[in-house]
């Protein structure tokens, strides 16, 4: 996915290489308009431990359909409406896991949504990943598109370099079979974009990418968001809120004060542009899922990250919050090499794409965990300086304390 690439825009250095309703929580109220505070480093909130050993979901050589499946995002999985999982994660020709449950998990190889690659940056489908899903029956499926138009690959990139014209946007789709195909709307659906056309500032890498899980606190849907910035926008990962996620235009993002920002699709006429968002720390780059813990109503992010300021050490991590935008000192899950660190000192083998998710949650969008989770994630094999695609989906038990 993006983040293969992104490296060289986050670290400035250049590396080579893609049923029932949900319920809504009772332990605590709905979260109000989040306030921007001094971010909280102690105590920690809380604290995951790992519980058992790596087990391998899905290996590139031994299961793929064809050379496009490997696993390039984080996990995302839904409860279908006969009771079987479908769980989304691998490259831009879209194909899910789907099972009886997450111990029966195989790759279906129909692609539920392919990428067209068309030239054109007004059509905002060159290559795009399923990143997020959200369901309320497990027919109707609502998804987030992480969608990257590659200029350079169409003589539209006046500077040289993949990331120096690289036009980044979330989109909106939606599969009325319960995620066995899905469908873009014309024009297309765009839930997040740079407030400018792909020519303009050409030079780096521009727009909104990677987004997390959706989630809810049970009145309101969120995601989070990455964007490299722009002129009038800091470099950061932004904050999105819905109260009908089957409306992708309702989604606004927390500006500092409230939900009122919006990036709606350049290319429509009329179409303006209200505000920024506030950047959340401490997040370095994409925010791999959320989840809210059941027994006390906190919120338990987990993500990746290359060493240096509050990272001592490269690896997974996680935070915890009482309101999504104040969150408590990072602290390791993994230790290990990311898709943010040098592959050329890495060891062979690098760790990416962190994802909880509790296999005994009583919603159908498994965003929620209890005192026991999943960490899932992808291991990637390097050779040399060159990340390839000989990675694994692997999954470990996890047990989950917060504290009051």
């Amino acid at each position: 996915m993006l983040l293969r690439l992104l490296i060289a825009c986050l670290c400035v250095a250049a590396v080579t290489a893609a049923g029932a309703r949900e319920s809504p929580l009772k332990e605590s109220p709905p979260t109000d308009p989040p306030r921007r505070e001094t971010p909280r480093r102690e105590p920690p909130l809380s604290a995951l431990t790992l519980v058992g050993p790596a087990r391998t979901v899905f290996k590139a050589g031994r299961d793929a359909c064809d050379g496009h499946d490997v696993p390039d995002a984080p996990a995302r999985a839904f409860r279908e409406a006969d009771g079987g999982i479908a769980l989304f994660g691998m490259h831009y020709r879209n194909r899910a896991f789907r099972g009886r449950d997450f111990d029966s998990l195989k790759l279906d190889c129909r692609v539920v949504l392919d990428s067209a690659f068309k030239p054109e940056p007004e059509a905002f489908d060159d290559r795009s990943w399923i990143a997020a899903t959200w369901t309320e029956d497990g027919r109707t499926v609502e998804a987030l598109l992480h969608e990257e138009y590659h200029a350079d690959d169409y003589g539209r990139c006046r500077t040289k370099g993949a990331l120096a014209c690289w036009y980044n946007a979330v989109l909106a789709a939606r599969s009325p079979d319960g995620g066995r195909s899905f469908t873009r709307a014309s024009p297309p659906t765009v839930v997040a974009a740079v407030p400018f056309r792909q020519e303009v500032e050409q030079g780096r890498h521009r727009g909104f990418f990677n987004p997390s899980n959706i989630f809810s606190d049970g009145r309101h849907r969120y995601f989070y968001a990455s964007t490299t910035g722009w002129a009038g926008q800091p470099f950061g990962v932004c904050l999105f809120r819905s109260d009908d996620v089957s409306d992708p235009a309702r989604w606004r993002a927390f500006d500092g004060r409230d939900f009122s920002a919006r990036f709606p699709n350049p290319y429509l006429k009329g179409a303006k542009p209200t505000g920024s968002c506030a950047p959340v720390a401490p997040f370095p780059a994409p925010v791999g899922s959320v989840s809210r813990h059941r027994g006390t109503g906190a919120w338990i992010a987990v993500f990746q990250a290359a060493a240096g300021g509050v990272f001592p050490r490269p690896g997974i991590y996680w935070s915890t919050s009482r309101n999504l935008t104040t969150w408590d000192a990072p602290r390791l899950l993994i230790a290990g090499p990311t898709l943010y660190d040098d592959p050329c000192t890495s060891g062979g083998e690098l760790v990416s794409y962190p994802s909880l998710v509790d296999p005994a949650a009583p919603g159908r969008n498994f965003d929620t965990v209890g005192d026991t989770a999943t960490l899932f994630y992808v291991t990637l094999k390097t050779k040399g300086c060159e990340v390839t695609s000989d990675r694994d989906l692997v999954r470990r038990p996890v047990a989950v304390k917060v504290w009051p």
